[in-house]
């Protein structure tokens, strides 16, 4: 190491192979894909248990509101955790992973086990909790590893190759109840209870994650503290006392401008989520009735456009991969505006094939929001608490999320109880998002910018 390498303060980390970026990231597939299987079949799972349309917002404050509480836990303690043949990040993972796969295998029983209506309603909704509690551990790993190991001329590729293998894990999950329906398995089931190729795209999944976190354990080596100090210019000791609400006091000024494009994105695709299935099923099969054949083939067309999504998130991510620091906000900014495009013709399209155009809109917007942000959060990070702060960012996806969930009991009796319209406000919300990406200054610690 050189002098300036060992200054305080000075983050120069070493260049990495490509393969070494992709089996960095490799795990997010299994972990995206219990993410996939759970937001796109959680709005079919509870109307066909019974739930009230109108209360549907209800269920999906649980999921936000656990990654509020773990993320950042999981970021604080992974700061000071060091577990030697296995590393910082890693025991996180292998414990979120775990948890995952029991509940995975429990979640689609939520109307099997002979309880009534309301029971049942409860068990999926514990279950979705707990669902969410051991993704977001499992998730947050893959970001703290990037952060931990990547320098800032690396971060686009290594943000988008996570987004790459998220959307490939994504698209197996969506496409897994269409493919199980195609080769015989039942799609239709007794009142309260989900149809079998619901419960095998669960199931599969489960095994996959298993694989893939395993995959990752094996493959990866994490820095020690030593190598993690000298390659971020830190001292080892430094800031190691200070809780969480000191640290955030000192947060770089990206972490809460990108949190107000956070906001209004994710605010945006939680009311997609929510009510893309049932906005689908009125707009082409014209129907509203969660146990008909035409709603659940409407569930199935969803996950081939929530595939559709993933695949051009693939692509669009290969093509942002290349950005630097003239193009990233522009292209931002503009994936955000087609992603509102994208939206509203969601909202108001009768085709099939539209429908399908929609959702390439929001694979393109999808990506931009998973990885552009991240890569200008850390480039402002010291290296000094990065676990902490990617915690913490994690709430600028959570909190709009409860937001929106809270704002839908007002909303959407306003709007007429009309999904379409729910879907028009993720339009509005996007317009202001890509507004609000001129209000972010980025910043480089790597590069001898000052970030406070």
């Amino acid at each position: 190491m050189t002098e300036s390498q060992n200054k305080v303060g000075k983050k120069h980390l070493p260049t990495l192979t490509i393969a070494t970026l992709m089996l960095m990231t490799f795990g997010n597939l299994g972990t995206s894909m219990a993410f996939s299987l759970q937001s796109a079949n959680m709005g079919r799972i509870f109307q066909t248990l019974g739930a009230d349309p109108t209360k549907l917002g209800f269920f999906f404050i649980l999921p936000p509101l656990a990654g509020m509480v773990v993320q950042p836990l999981v970021g604080y303690f992974s700061d000071r955790t060091w577990l030697p043949k296995i590393g910082r990040r890693l025991p996180y993972l292998i414990l979120g992973a775990l948890v995952a796969i029991v509940v995975m295998a429990l979640l689609p029983n939520a109307g099997s086990f002979g309880f009534k209506t309301s029971t049942a309603l409860w068990f999926g909704a514990i279950a979705i909790l707990f669902m969410d509690l051991s993704s977001n551990m499992s998730m947050q790993p893959f970001k703290m590893m990037i952060s931990d190991m990547v320098n800032d001329s690396q971060k686009d590729m290594a943000w988008s190759w996570q987004t790459i293998w998220g959307n490939i894990g994504g698209v197996i999950a969506n496409l897994f109840p269409y493919f199980f329906t195609a080769i015989g398995v039942a799609n239709v089931a007794a009142e309260g209870q989900l149809p079998a190729s619901v419960k095998w795209s669960f199931y599969v999944g489960a095994i996959i994650l298993a694989i893939s976190a395993a995959f990752t354990v094996w493959k990866v080596d994490e820095y020690d503290p030593e190598t993690y100090a000298n390659y971020h210019g830190l001292d080892e000791q430094k800031g190691e006392k200070q809780n969480v609400f000191e640290i955030l006091k000192h947060a770089p000024k990206v972490f809460w401008t990108l949190g107000l494009v956070e906001f209004f994105s994710w605010a945006g695709f939680q009311y997609l989520w929510t009510y893309g299935t049932g906005t689908v099923a009125s707009n082409i099969w014209h129907t509203t009735n969660a146990a008909s054949g035409a709603f659940q083939a409407a569930g199935n067309w969803f996950g081939v456009l929530s595939a559709i999504e993933t695949v051009t998130a693939i692509v669009w991510g290969l093509i942002i991969s290349r950005l630097n620091n003239k193009t990233r906000k522009p292209a931002y900014t503009f994936g955000l505006i087609v992603g509102a495009a994208g939206f509203a013709l969601l909202a108001t399209t009768g085709s099939k094939t539209m429908s399908a155009v929609a959702f390439v809109m929001l694979g393109m917007a999808w990506v931009t929001m998973n990885a552009i942000p991240f890569t200008i959060l850390t480039n402002a990070l010291d290296g000094q608490h990065d676990g902490t702060y990617m915690g913490l960012f994690n709430s600028w996806i959570c909190f709009p999320q409860i937001v929106a969930s809270v704002a839908s009991f007002a909303l959407y009796p306003l709007l007429g109880n009309h999904m379409p319209h729910m879907i028009l406000v993720s339009a509005v919300l996007f317009v202001l998002g890509g507004i609000s990406v001129w209000a972010v200054k980025e910043t480089s610690v790597e590069h001898g910018d000052s970030v406070r």
